[in-house]
C-alpha cells in the first residue's frame, strides 16, 4: 500500500480510539493553558543579571540553550534563587534600543507550558540581552543525535512532536506564527522531562544573522526565493523535524522524500526503535511529514490539524516523561545544591569545581589509627602522593592525579573518603564509569551518611546506563545534604 498524503488521521483507526484519543487531547489541552504560576515579564538592569551569571562567567555559558556565536546564553540565578538562562546579544544585534523592548515585550506577554518563557529583558547602552525559564535537561539535538546511556524512546518522539505542535498552535492564536529557525536545538527539556520551545525564536528577525542556518538543504524553498519567513515556512521546518525524530539523524528533505516515494521505509527509520511502533504508526507519521515538506506553502497542514493529527498517536500517556527520558527528576529539583545540581546533569566540570572548593573539610571525624612506627617511617611519603594529586586535580591533570591518589590509597597508612571521592571523578573524566563507581562506594563504606559519595554514584551509575538506580542514589544524596545542611 502506497503513502497517501491527504489523510491526517489514519483510517485503521477505530471511532473508539478516536474518542480515547480526543479525551486525551481535551486533557493535554487543559494543561497546557495559561496560569499564573510565571512572573509577569519585567525589565532587568544589567547588573542584575551580571550577578546572576557570575558576571557571565564562562563556566556558565550554556551552548545546550539552540544559540550559537556571536550570541551567547548564559545559566543564572536571581537574588530570589530562581534559576533563568540570560542569552546576550552581540552589540550589533539590534542597534534600535526601543525595536528590541517592543519586540521582547510583546513575546513576553505570551504564557504556557510547551514554552521555555521569556521572562524579561534588559536593554543598557548597548547591552541587548533576554531572560527566559532555565531548562536543566539540554536540547532535542543532544538526546537524538548523540545522546549517552539510551535512545529516546518511540512513544517519547510522539510526545515531542505533540508538545512542539501545541506550543506553535498556541503561538499562532496569540498572533504569532513566525518562529525562526525551528529545529532540534531549539527544543529543550525541562526539569520534569517534558519539552519545551525556546522563545528565542520568537523574537522578529535582527541583525545577528538571518532567520535560517546557511544549510540550504533544510531551507524553506519560499524562503530561497524570497529571503521571508512565512507560518508556511514554519511548518516546512516542523516537518524535517518529524524526519529528524523518524530517523534519529538530520536526514534532507528532499533525500528523505525520495526514500518515501520509493517506499523505502526501512531506510528512513532509526534502527533503534526496532519492535517499539507498528507500520501503520510509522506511515502515518511519514505521511505528515510529507504533507509538511510540500514544495507549495499553502498545501501544508496548520499547526491546529497538526495537533489533531499527532494526538490519535500518542503512546504511553500515562508515564511521565522524565521516566520515558531516563533523566533525574526530584520533587525539590530547583532547590537541589549547586553539587547536585551538577551531579543530576552529569557536568563534570562543575563537580570538579565544587569538590575543588570544599577541600577536605569533610574528613574531618575520619580516624586514622597510626602507630608511632608507621607514622615516622610511611606519613611523609604518604603525604607526598596526596599533595602532588591535589596539585594535579587543581589543574585539571585527571590522570596524573588519579595515578597520585591510587600510591596515596595502596600505601594504607591513612583513609579519606575525599581522596576516594576525587579519584572517582578521575576516573568519571576518563570514561572509566565502573572505576569511579567503585570509589564512590568505596567513600560512602568510610563516610555512610556522606552525599557526596552517593551523589557520585549517581553519575556513575547514569554512565554506565543505570538510569532508575542513578536516580535513587541522587534522591539519597539530596535527603543526606538536607540532614546535614538543614535550612
Amino acid at each position: 500500500m502506497g503513502i497517501q498524503c491527504s489523510t491526517l488521521i489514519p483510517c485503521c483507526v477505530n471511532s473508539q480510539v478516536k474518542a480515547s484519543a480526543l479525551e486525551a487531547l481535551d486533557a493535554v489541552n487543559e494543561d497546557t493553558s495559561e496560569t499564573n504560576n510565571w512572573p509577569a515579564f519585567r525589565e532587568y538592569t544589567f547588573e542584575q543579571l551580571k550577578n546572576a551569571t557570575s558576571g557571565f562567567a564562562v563556566e556558565n555559558i550554556v551552548s545546550e540553550h539552540g544559540e550559537k556565536a556571536p550570541n551567547v546564553v548564559y545559566k543564572g540565578k536571581l537574588e530570589n534563587q530562581m534559576r533563568i538562562a540570560v542569552k546576550r546579544f552581540n552589540r550589533n544585534a539590534w542597534p534600535d534600543a526601543r525595536q528590541f523592548l517592543e519586540e521582547a515585550k510583546s513575546v513576553g506577554q505570551l504564557r504556557n507550558q510547551r514554552l521555555a518563557n521569556l521572562l524579561g529583558c534588559c536593554c543598557e547602552g548597548d547591552e541587548r540581552l533576554l531572560v527566559t525559564e532555565y531548562m536543566p535537561n539540554e536540547t532535542l539535538a543532544k538526546h537524538l543525535f548523540h545522546w549517552e546511556t539510551q535512545p529516546m524512546k518511540w512513544a517519547m518522539r510522539l510526545r515531542v512532536v505533540l508538545y512542539i505542535a501545541q506550543a506553535l498552535e498556541y503561538c499562532t492564536s496569540k498572533g504569532r506564527a513566525l518562529y525562526h529557525d525551528l529545529n532540534a536545538y531549539r527544543i529543550l527539556f525541562d526539569e520534569d522531562g517534558n519539552p519545551r520551545l525556546s522563545s528565542f525564536g520568537l523574537m522578529k528577525n535582527s541583525r545577528d544573522g538571518k532567520s535560517y542556518s546557511t544549510n540550504l538543504a533544510f531551507t524553506p524553498p519560499e524562503y530561497l526565493r524570497t529571503g521571508r519567513v512565512t507560518p508556511e515556512s514554519v511548518i516546512y521546518s516542523f516537518g524535517t523535524l518529524l524526519l529528524d525524530l523518524l530517523s534519529g539523524k538530520h536526514i534532507p528533505p528532499s533525500h528523505a522524500l525520495d526514500l518515501i516515494r520509493d517506499r523505502n521505509l526501512q531506510m528512513l527509520t532509526d534502527s533503534c526503535l526496532e519492535g517499539q511502533f507498528s507500520d501503520d504508526n510509522g506511515t502515518e507519521l511519514v505521511r505528515l511529514a510529507s504533507r509538511c515538506l510540500q514544495y507549495e506553502p499553502r498545501e501544508r497542514p496548520n499547526p491546529k490539524s497538526l495537533v489533531a493529527a499527532l494526538a490519535p498517536l500518542q503512546k504511553e500517556m500515562e508515564v511521565p516523561s522524565h521516566v520515558l527520558m531516563g533523566v533525574p527528576h526530584t520533587a525539590s529539583f530547583a532547590s537541589l545544591s549547586p553539587l547536585g545540581e551538577a551531579c543530576s546533569r552529569k557536568d563534570l566540570t562543575a563537580i570538579h569545581e565544587v569538590l575543588e572548593n570544599i577541600g577536605y573539610k569533610d574528613d574531618e571525624g575520619v580516624t586514622n589509627e597510626l602507630s608511632f612506627h608507621m607514622w615516622t617511617d610511611q606519613m611523609q611519603d604518604t603525604l607526598n602522593y596526596k599533595k602532588k594529586g591535589d596539585v594535579a586535580f587543581r589543574q585539571k591533570d585527571f590522570l596524573l592525579a588519579s595515578e597520585c591518589y591510587t600510591q596515596f590509597i595502596d600505601v594504607g597508612t591513612m583513609i579519606s573518603p575525599t581522596v576516594y571521592a576525587r579519584r572517582s571523578l578521575c576516573y568519571l573524566m576518563s570514561d572509566m564509569a565502573q572505576e569511579a563507581l567503585n570509589d564512590a562506594m568505596q567513600a560512602q563504606i568510610i563516610s555512610p551518611v556522606w552525599h557526596i559519595a552517593s551523589y557520585l554514584q549517581s553519575v556513575a551509575l547514569a554512565k554506565i546506563g543505570m538510569g532508575n538506580e542513578a536516580q535513587v542514589a541522587l534522591k539519597e544524596g539530596t535527603a543526606m545534604e538536607a540532614k546535614r545542611n538543614p535550612k
